[in-house]
């Protein structure tokens, strides 16, 4: 189930809980359009690498637990039986190993958000 480190609970039995990422920088300043569209980009892409239903089902779900505040994505991570490998959700697998990897962009706001002119 996932690789070696993941999984949906730690050694006490307790769920692994997810956070929102470290605040991080984009290369250059990027407005809020700007960030839409490449959050939009990334999840009209990422479902096709592999194609099978099961995978476009939790890319699906994926999305909605990035777009989540934090108690509802856990619940969404959770019932999907997605294992988490970081916490902040960057690297998830499925229950048949499929690995997720999902940048910062479509998890949080960069520090460098500028308003649309």
């Amino acid at each position: 189930m996932g690789c070696a480190g993941s999984s949906h609970s730690k050694p006490d039995g307790t769920v692994k809980k997810i956070r929102k990422p470290k605040p991080w920088k984009h290369p250059q300043p990027i407005t809020k359009t700007q960030l839409i569209q490449l959050r939009d980009e990334f999840w009209d892409t990422a479902p096709h690498y592999g194609g099978r239903k099961g995978i476009i089902a939790t890319w699906e779900k994926m999305a909605a637990a990035a777009e989540a505040d934090l108690s509802l994505a856990q619940a969404i991570v959770d019932s999907a039986g997605v294992i988490v490998q970081s916490s902040d959700l960057t690297v998830c697998y499925d229950e048949r190993g499929a690995k997720y990897e999902l940048p910062k962009y479509v998890l949080s706001e960069p520090t460098n958000l500028i308003q649309d002119s």
